[in-house]
């Protein structure tokens, strides 16, 4: 008799939550790694205790005044701090940064390294005025 497979694994969700079950929430490793994605893209460094280094510094640079000298910054430590953090998690395929008034928007098309999954998403965040 061959035996019951068990759930299919599940990575936490972000940001961290409750399910309708009462139980931790989960995510598809996909939709983990956009996660991670993210909350590298919003972590500035120093921000993390036990990873002082970690992030990029994105929202630090949302009110500096635009420029393409501003624009190659943003795309260079977006460029730096996907590939130190998860460079065996993801392969870059292209990358937009934009920074418009007080947002910041990150389009990134990507593949999954371990599903081979390509995804294009679109990250956004800023400063409330």
């Amino acid at each position: 008799m061959a035996p019951t497979p068990g759930p299919a694994r599940t990575d936490l969700a972000f940001p961290f939550r409750i399910d309708s079950r009462g139980r931790t929430a989960g995510a598809a490793y996909d939709d983990h790694v956009r996660d991670l994605i993210e909350q590298l893209l919003f972590t500035s460094p120093g921000e993390r205790v036990m990873h002082p280094d970690f992030g990029c510094g994105l929202l630090d640079l949302v009110f500096a005044p635009n420029s393409p000298e501003l624009a190659a910054t943003l795309q260079l430590s977006v460029q730096a701090a996907l590939q130190r953090w998860l460079g065996d998690v993801i392969e870059v395929v292209a990358l937009d940064v934009e920074s418009e008034d007080n947002v910041v928007r990150v389009e990134l098309a990507y593949v999954v390294r371990r599903t081979g999954s390509r995804r294009q998403d679109v990250f956004e965040g800023g400063v409330a005025a």
